[in-house]
């Protein structure tokens, strides 16, 4: 059986932090299935530990996870994933497409989702607000099931990006309680060759000031029946499905 030791055992572990994962530019994906898509993606997969080579002690003072996988691997982060200046994304943008803005999402289990809604449905990329929850905090990438290695994202200053997509002819379009009916209006799919971006806002305060201000089309999702409503607003993965459902279902 492989050994590992203490101080290698303390440096996986310490990835759970975000402090230890800024300063490595590390990140740590538990599972089979993350591990296999791990390998396959372009990111270097910097060290794999198995259970069945390190034992079973070792496995759970490294795993984040109540019960530890049998595999879990430590992978280098993507270089472009922090972004200072939009302009490097003029290019992405000038094709045109499709993308999401996360307006500051706080919870691990909504980003993950949203990210595999985004795979689900070809989004060209996703925009976060800079205090966006960390994509590589151990329970988001858990909760991507693989989409973290097949969905461009980038943590962008988000009012500079809408500016500049406002700028290139593109739709900023935002989901509010005084919008017009999604089902019933025109809707740009970002296939003619302009962008347009869906904004998604913070779990609790909804979408930002600064936001809103640049959001060029306002949107709602009516509730059924119409004069009822039920609950008081939907959870941000659910109306980031809906909106996105609608979006595509307009491609065909």
């Amino acid at each position: 059986m492989a050994s590992i030791s203490s101080n290698e055992i303390k440096r996986v572990k310490s990835l759970q932090q975000k402090k230890f994962r800024d300063e490595t530019g590390l990140f740590v994906v538990e599972g089979e299935k993350m591990v296999e898509e791990a390998m396959k993606s372009p990111l270097k997969v910097n060290a794999v530990y198995r259970r069945d080579e390190i034992g079973d002690d070792a496995m759970k003072r490294i795993s984040s996870l109540a019960s530890p996988s049998p595999v879990l691997a430590v992978v280098n982060k993507p270089e472009d994933i922090y972004v200072d200046d939009c302009r490097s994304l003029t290019e992405l943008l000038s094709e045109g497409g499709l993308y999401l803005a996360l307006d500051t999402i706080r919870d691990p289990g909504n980003l993950g989702t949203i990210l595999r809604i985004a795979d689900w449905f070809g989004i060209d990329a996703v925009f976060a607000a800079k205090d966006t929850v960390d994509v590589f905090n151990p329970k988001v990438v858990q909760s991507t099931m693989g989409a973290i290695f097949r969905v461009r994202m980038h943590y962008v200053d988000l009012p500079s990006l809408s500016d500049m997509m406002l700028d290139m002819g593109g739709r900023i379009y935002g989901t509010f309680l005084d919008g017009q009916n999604i089902y019933s209006r025109p809707l740009d799919t970002g296939v003619d060759g302009n962008p347009s971006m869906i904004v998604i806002g913070n779990e609790s305060e909804g979408i930002s000031k600064a936001m809103a201000a640049k959001v060029s089309d306002r949107l709602y999702i009516p509730p059924y029946p119409a004069d009822d409503p039920g609950s008081e607003s939907l959870n941000a993965a659910v109306a980031t499905a809906i909106t996105v459902s609608e979006f595509r279902r307009r491609t065909y």
